[in-house]
């Protein structure tokens, strides 16, 4: 069964309310691709742009986004989140690349894993705003779910690119 259908078929959110709270954490990772130039440049400039710091101000986007995941997807419920940590780099196999990873962690009766998604997101978006004066041939691409602990079950990704 659909968890957010309720038995008449009607959209609800998920009632939490009889599970217990513990330690939830998900971490999400976003893959950008950058246009050999662009990622010259950045390196170049210390990733900083006529827009500013591309990294740190995806950092602090990453993390506004985690903290407001339930205004943006239905049914999310909202979690004062404990902790939320944003890193953006370049790939050390893949010079081209961008890595943003996302890790969120709170007590609470559900999980952390739609914050996590949706800083990794929302970080990936803003390098894209802050370089698309440089190019628009960038490409955010995976957005996965790497790990999530606490609740029913765990989960770690299969892909050991991940």
């Amino acid at each position: 069964m659909i968890s957010h259908v309720d038995s008449d078929g009607r959209p609800t959110m998920v009632d939490v309310s009889g599970k217990t709270a513990t330690l939830r954490q998900a971490h999400a990772r976003t893959r950008i691709h950058l246009p050999e130039s662009v990622a010259s440049e950045l390196k170049a400039s210390g990733a900083v742009t006529k827009k500013g710091p591309v990294f740190h101000t995806a950092i602090v986007a990453g993390v506004m986004a985690a903290k407001r995941t339930h205004e943006l997807i239905p049914f999310c419920h909202p979690l004062g989140i404990e902790k939320c940590r944003v890193t953006v780099e370049f790939d050390t196999e893949h010079a081209d690349d961008v890595i943003v990873d996302c890790h969120v962690a709170v007590h609470h009766r559900t999980g952390v894993e739609m914050e996590a998604l949706t800083g990794a997101s929302v970080a990936a978006l803003t390098v894209y705003d802050m370089c698309k004066a440089l190019s628009h041939d960038i490409v955010i691409g995976d957005t996965r779910l790497i790990t999530k602990t606490g609740g029913k079950s765990d989960y770690q990704s299969r892909d050991t690119a991940a």
